[in-house]
C-alpha cells in the first residue's frame, strides 16, 4: 500500500529549519501500516530536508556551516541570470537535498534516540513550502 499526503508549511527563509517529524509520524499513523519505508521530499529548489538532533546549539550550528560553505555575500551566475538574490540557497539546497528515506516497524519510525527529521529554507524571504510524506509498506 502507498498513501502520499503533502504537508504545507510556512518558513522564515534565510537557512529557517523546521522540525516536520510530529507531521510525518501523524502520516505514519494514519496509514495504519507495520512496516516499510517513508520518503519525504520537498518541492522546489531552496530547500532540502535531513535528520539532526533539533537543538538550538545545533540549529545555530547548521546555519553557520552554510554561510561558510555557501556564503550569502559572493557573487553568483544565478544572480545575474535572474537579479533575485538567492543563488546561495540553490547551492545550499542542491547540497543537502530535497528527499529522505526513514524504515519504519512497528509503526514507528526507526529514527535514534535524538534524531527529528527537518525542513531547511535557504531562501533569501519567507515561503509558503510543500512537503510530500509517500508512506509504503504492508
Amino acid at each position: 500500500m502507498i498513501l502520499t499526503e503533502t504537508i504545507s508549511l510556512k518558513t522564515n527563509g534565510r537557512c529557517d529549519v523546521v522540525n516536520i517529524t510530529h507531521y510525518v509520524e501523524a502520516q505514519l499513523a494514519k496509514s495504519n501500516l507495520n512496516s516499510g519505508i517513508v520518503t519525504i521530499f520537498v518541492t522546489g529548489s531552496t530547500a532540502g530536508a535531513t535528520t539532526i538532533e533539533y537543538e538550538p546549539g545545533l540549529v545555530a550550528d547548521i546555519k553557520e556551516a552554510f554561510e561558510r560553505i555557501a556564503p550569502t555575500g559572493i557573487p553568483y551566475a544565478h544572480n545575474e541570470t535572474w537579479g533575485d538574490g538567492n543563488g546561495y540557497s540553490h547551492i545550499r539546497a542542491s547540497l543537502l537535498g530535497a528527499s529522505l528515506v526513514i524504515p519504519f516497524e512497528n509503526f514507528k519510525m526507526v529514527l535514534g534516540t535524538w534524531q527529528q527529521i527537518v525542513i531547511v529554507d535557504f531562501d533569501n524571504r519567507p515561503r509558503n513550502r510543500n512537503v510530500v510524506v509517500q508512506v509504503m509498506g504492508e
